[in-house]
């Protein structure tokens, strides 16, 4: 899932989909579900090719984040704007161009240590952008750690083997596949097709952390998609550049994953690397074919206001949203636990939904992909009860990459607006039209941010999908953040995907049929069929909901 699931090359669509609202945490086995049917075809194949196994004994060494350098000029900024040794300063990310400049402003001037771990960094103009900026540092004197997920690693799998070359940097990849490495998806997953249990098990979180006093954290991962740069679709998302007491938990929570037992150092997984020097210069001769585009400079405001932080890191200091946060992710073991229930309550998504439900007077949600099950159906009617206002901003069909997870939550929407909720559904092509969400041009609009705002005053960013797979398969981070100044920021965010580029949900009064509302030329227009998907496309996905459980989804 591309963090859902788009990306280029038909073998290798993405579904980064993980997260949900079902409290009963049903299980879900559903990594790449759409792979299912071409796993069954070509089994034969898989058994035919024989299969391996992960080594037993890889020679790994723990290592702990550094301790911040009292010289590096991050930890000095950070000193400076830090009111106080308790609180956590926040900038909200909306716009693809400042989140990813703003990573590698943080590698560039990084003098210590970066800790990066990501669910897809993909071999395309921006990954490269990012790998070539990590070797860069590394081979002036920073410790790199780069941790990523291995499902979707075949077009990046000889640059990161070629990044792992480079002094002062490690590679490590989290549940790794053992054979068939350059089969793509598919062709990974048949070659071990007895492991699946194991391998359905993905690391979804995102974290980039810089000298121990910076990190970035949120929806997004690292692929052209993500930061408005790919031609076709792009995604609506959220990240949060923090600063101050929370980046130290985020950092244990680094080493934790680091250090797990199921995630394995490059080196250990594959055909063996050779010699160091010749996989460095064939990575610097491809970044050299292929050069990493640098991004298009940031406009001079975001839609908050705020500029472009390397602006205010010259200046030595930074201005932010102050108060106080938690950091929390699933334990990478997560993928251990024997049933969905006990992986249900040990996960990121228990956690969130256990705070989200105590709204008092407002709610709002944003996630791509929102299947709430019985337990959040009961959730969402005992919130009207209690007079909370509920408002949910999710994909319509023609936005989702992952059609099927949507006919999951069709079967909610009725529920879901008789039980109180504002339900809104983003337009792909309405979107193209809201500029202050960054220049989406011909491409399409999705929506990736997973976000909270509760009583206006409490806000969530992460990684977890409101679906069953981030429940109790995958695993996720997240934080909290107690600001109020800082949750009307992530409200202006959000009205302006509402209000501008989605269609509102309503029943019909006189026969409860569905409808979407939009405005054209001022006017109110009124849809009875889901806007901008085709025939086809509808009738896909509903013979399809017949046969697949909700658990998969």
């Amino acid at each position: 899932m591309r963090s859902s699931s788009y990306e280029k090359g038909a073998q290798d669509t993405r579904y980064e989909r993980a997260g949900t609202a079902d409290a009963a945490g049903t299980g879900a086995a559903r990594g790449p579900l759409g792979r299912l049917a071409a796993t069954a075809v070509v089994a034969v194949a898989a058994v035919l090719a024989g299969c391996g196994s992960l080594p037993t004994n890889v020679g790994k060494t723990d290592t702990l984040a550094l301790p911040p350098n009292p010289e590096s000029p991050l930890v000095k900024i950070a000193t400076v704007s830090s009111p106080s040794p308790e609180q956590t300063g926040v900038r909200l990310l909306p716009l693809g161009a400042y989140s990813l400049d703003t990573r590698i402003q943080l590698a560039q001037r990084a003098s210590t240590s970066l800790d990066v771990q990501y669910y897809v960094l993909e071999n395309d103009p921006t990954g490269r952008l990012l790998m070539s900026a990590l070797r860069d540092a590394s081979v002036r004197g920073v410790r790199v750690r780069l941790l990523v997920d291995d499902l979707y690693t075949t077009h990046s799998d000889p640059l990161l083997r070629g990044l792992a070359s480079f002094p002062n940097i490690e590679v490590r990849l989290f549940n790794p596949f053992c054979c068939n490495r350059s089969g793509g998806v598919a062709g990974r997953y048949t070659a071990s097709i007895f492991d699946f249990g194991r391998l359905n098990h993905r690391m979804h979180n995102k974290l980039f952390i810089a000298d121990g006093v910076m990190a970035v954290a949120g929806g997004r991962n690292i692929a052209d998609e993500y930061f408005l740069r790919a031609a076709d679709a792009n995604f609506v998302d959220m990240d949060a550049f923090v600063m101050g007491a929370v980046v130290r938990s985020m950092a244990q929570i680094f080493d934790r994953y680091w250090n797990s037992e199921v995630v394995y150092p490059i080196e250990a997984v594959g055909e063996p690397l050779g010699d160091r020097a010749a996989r460095a210069k064939a990575f610097d001769a491809t970044m050299a074919a292929l050069p990493p585009s640098p991004p298009a400079d940031p406009p001079e405001t975001d839609v908050l206001g705020y500029g472009p932080l390397g602006e205010e890191l010259d200046a030595g200091q930074i201005g932010l949203q102050w108060g106080i946060a938690r950091a929390f992710a699933d334990p990478p073991e997560k993928l251990l636990a024997m049933t969905p229930k006990i992986a249900f309550e040990m996960s990121v998504t228990n956690d969130v939904m256990m705070q989200v439900w105590q709204a008092k007077s407002d709610l709002v949600l944003t996630s791509p992909y929102m299947i709430p099950g019985e337990t959040g159906m009961q959730s969402f009617n005992n919130l009207r009860k209690d007079n909370v206002k509920v408002t949910v901003i999710t994909n319509s069909l023609a936005a989702t990459d992952e059609p099927l997870v949507h006919t999951g939550y069709s079967r909610y929407r009725a529920r879901m607006l008789q039980a109180g909720v504002d339900l809104y559904e983003l337009s792909p092509t309405r979107t193209q039209h809201t500029k202050r969400l960054g220049m989406f041009g011909a491409s399409l609009g999705r929506l990736h941010a997973k976000t909270a705002v509760i009583d206006k005053r409490i806000i969530f960013i992460g990684s977890m999908n409101l679906d069953p797979r981030s429940a109790s398969t995958n695993t996720e981070f997240g934080m909290f953040i107690e600001s109020p100044a800082l949750a009307k920021e992530l409200l202006r965010v959000i009205n302006i995907s509402k209000l501008e580029s989605a269609y509102r949900l309503r029943l019909e009064p006189k026969t409860a049929q569905l409808q979407w509302l939009t405005l054209e030329d001022d006017k109110e227009v009124i849809l009875g069929v889901e806007p901008e998907s085709s025939f086809w496309l509808r009738v896909h996905n509903m013979l399809l909901g017949w046969f697949v459980p909700e658990k998969l989804l």
